[in-house]
């Protein structure tokens, strides 16, 4: 069993706008295979696995149509191995809950609504 000592893990995004360059029957083929070569480039080894996790989100919305760009996880081993899955952001939910308060209502002053009427009174007596 390998400890943390002995593994290195890394977050990357990867971007699959190539893969619409392919034909349409051929996209999430091609984003498989662009998954592998990005991990081989990065991680300088040849053993890829695709977790069933990752391989199931990109397969989900069929053959023609996979995500435009995915979030993953690519952890390698002291044997070489190296598994990229889909990584997950950790959501801490805090204990205490922020209170709002309503804000103090201001008192709008009517001398606007007499000002403009008393103005139009002067305007009809000259």
């Amino acid at each position: 069993m390998s400890t943390v000592e002995d593994t290195l893990a890394r977050i990357y995004t990867i971007n699959f706008s190539k893969a619409w360059l392919t034909p349409k029957h051929k996209r999430t083929d091609r984003v498989i295979n662009m998954i592998k070569e990005f991990a081989i480039k990065h991680m300088k080894s040849s053993q890829i696995k695709i977790d069933q996790e990752l391989n199931r989100y990109i397969w989900e919305r069929g053959k023609t149509n996979p995500p435009r760009k995915v979030r993953v996880r690519i952890v390698k081993d002291e044997d070489d191995q190296v598994i990229v899955s889909l990584y997950e952001d950790i959501v801490i939910e805090s204990d205490s809950q922020t209170k709002t308060e309503p804000l103090e209502k201001v008192e709008v002053k009517d001398d606007i609504d007499e000002i403009e009427e008393g103005g139009a009174e002067k305007k009809e007596l000259k």
